[in-house]
């Protein structure tokens, strides 16, 4: 009894209000979540920050490069993209070329992607040796067109010029179809086969015919067939570093496969009363030189961005080759030997990359070819008057990038020399595997 009377009310009250009091650790969590929250909000609010700076720093790295390479670049992408970020949604990236790269990857796939058009000079001026197969083909044009004044007569008196004044004209179109082949065999090492097909179509004009000086006697022919196959190596001897520009050696050999131009059937136009062969052209139009060549060279490349430097220099050697008729005379046929000049070539120009697919390029290139030599059967070698030739040329090209695989290359060369032809026009389509 003494015991119960002891409980009083405000000991029930206290004891009631223990019992149904929360846990302490169930408080304790309810502070943690708060905290975290407020954590994960100022988080959000620091990476909405520094975003916006790097989409700054983004678009001002962009108009920089617009400055240079005389493009602007899109700033859509970079404004939405931070303007979901401050709104608290996760921005949507995906692989482009333009724009701020989210990812290591986009990073290295635009890195990529603005050397294309570098790459694409490069493998027009020696080798590319990321490329491990290549198939290209090409179509080029050429015109060539001369005149040439011949005196068949003498002077009278050092002044009256008593004879013959015939003027001859030779205008030929070849159209040239190349497959060639580049297979990159290690880092340093590809190898190339060129295989070209040639359609020539060649107009002789010839004036005094009949002995009329007003005259003018025209013929015409026509040939076509495989031309001259080259295999050749391309081994990079140094990389592009610092101030040293890439170079690469160049060795190869041609092989006579075409039509050559000796021995060929001929047929007269007219002959004088004596029987002497005034005008006479031949049948067929040549498709090679008839003589096997081997050449070496170095072609250096150097990117300057947005430009890119390259030059060249070689040397081609002609052998000796004998043939069962050698005499321009369409009455005769005299075997014996025929020894071409060697030629010297040599080039220099630029290119500018306008972006990751498009580059325009400006050159000179110079080929210096030494007399050529025959020797008839049995007999001593002799110079050819008028076989050397001194062929320039400005060359003129847009190099664009049709996608990841293929590329399209224009040329326009226009002769400067009157041994270069008059002008060329080359379309080369390169489809890289």
């Amino acid at each position: 009894m003494h015991t119960l009377m002891r409980i009083t009310p405000l000991a029930l009250a206290a004891l009631a209000g223990t019992a149904f009091a929360a846990p302490p650790a169930a408080a304790d969590d309810g502070a943690d979540v708060q905290a975290l929250a407020n954590q994960l909000e100022q988080l959000k609010s620091n990476y909405a920050q520094e975003v916006r700076r790097l989409r700054e720093l983004d678009m001002q790295v962009q108009a920089m490069q617009a400055r240079l390479s005389g493009r602007v670049g899109p700033m859509g992408p970079a404004t939405a993209t931070a303007t979901a970020v401050e709104h608290g949604s996760t921005p949507q990236t995906s692989p482009s070329n333009e724009g701020y790269a989210s990812t290591a990857a986009e990073a290295q796939q635009a890195k990529q992607e603005s050397r294309r058009s570098v790459d694409d000079v490069k493998q027009q001026q020696s080798a590319l040796f990321s490329r491990r197969f290549t198939l290209e083909n090409s179509l080029t044009y050429a015109r060539y067109d001369r005149k040439q004044l011949t005196l068949n007569g003498f002077l009278a008196l050092d002044a009256i010029f008593l004879g013959n004044i015939a003027i001859e004209n030779v205008e030929s179109d070849s159209l040239t179809y190349n497959l060639a082949a580049r297979w990159g065999v290690s880092p340093n090492l590809t190898l190339n086969l060129d295989v070209p097909y040639l359609a020539r179509r060649t107009v002789y004009q010839k004036g005094g015919a009949g002995g009329a000086a007003a005259a003018i006697a025209q013929e015409e022919t026509n040939g076509n067939g495989l031309g001259d196959i080259g295999l050749s190596a391309n081994y990079r001897l140094f990389g592009e570093r610092g101030w040293r520009p890439e170079t690469v050696l160049t060795a190869g050999v041609t092989a006579p496969t075409g039509r050559a131009p000796y021995g060929l059937d001929w047929k007269v136009i007219e002959r004088d009363d004596d029987d002497y062969i005034r005008f006479a052209v031949p049948k067929d139009q040549p498709t090679g030189n008839g003589v096997w060549q081997a050449n070496v060279g170095l072609s250096m490349v150097k990117t300057a961005d947005p430009a890119i430097l390259f030059a060249n220099i070689g040397y081609v050697h002609s052998i000796p080759r004998g043939f069962n008729d050698i005499d321009s005379n369409p009455d005769t046929v005299n075997p014996g030997d025929v020894k071409l000049g060697g030629s010297v070539y040599f080039g220099a120009g630029v290119a500018f990359a306008f972006n990751e697919r498009t580059s325009l390029s400006l050159s000179f290139s110079d080929r210096i070819s030494a007399r050529a030599s025959t020797r008839f059967e049995g007999g001593k070698w002799m110079k050819v008057i008028g076989s050397d030739a001194n062929a320039a040329s400005l060359n003129l090209g847009v190099t664009y990038a049709l996608n990841q695989h293929t590329t399209l290359v224009t040329l326009l060369g226009i002769g400067l020399t009157p041994d270069a032809p008059d002008f060329t026009l080359a379309f080369k389509i390169p489809y890289m595997l």
